[in-house]
């Protein structure tokens, strides 16, 4: 597995299709997901590869001066607990570093409203996030 950041616009919108399509217990909702795909533009984006295949991305969205939030993050269900968002999470947070933020955030469903949240909650929790915004 690689994790390469992705500076084409098209590139990325067409990972996060491929990506976010695959997994519709969590990406589900057609109008959401678009939205999620169309924010891509223009943000810090990284995508994890298999040989040539995408199977998984994240990005991140500036929400203040010193402050990025992991806006969003995907990755292929038969990739899962495999290290693989752990690996995105790490290059995005050392670009942020060097970008000179300080802070980076996620917002996610409450804790223990949604089973299938309940292990994204775990693995952010996992990374370090201290405290899941809701």
């Amino acid at each position: 597995m690689k994790i390469i950041e992705i500076t084409d616009d098209l590139q990325k919108q067409t990972i996060a299709r491929h990506v976010l399509e695959a997994l519709p217990d969590w990406f589900g909702i057609p109008e959401a997901r678009e939205e999620y795909i169309q924010d891509s533009v223009g943000k810090n984006f990284f995508c994890a590869y298999d040989e040539d295949q995408p199977i998984g991305f994240l990005y991140l969205k500036q929400t203040g001066k010193d402050t990025v939030e992991l806006a969003v993050m995907g990755v292929l269900k038969e990739y899962h607990r495999k290290g693989c968002g752990k690996a995105l999470f790490e290059s995005a947070k050392k670009t942020a570093a060097k970008k000179g933020y300080s802070f980076i955030q996620v917002k996610t469903v409450q804790m223990g409203k949604y089973e299938v949240y309940d292990r994204t909650n775990r693995f952010y929790i996992a990374l370090g996030f201290k405290e899941l915004e809701v």
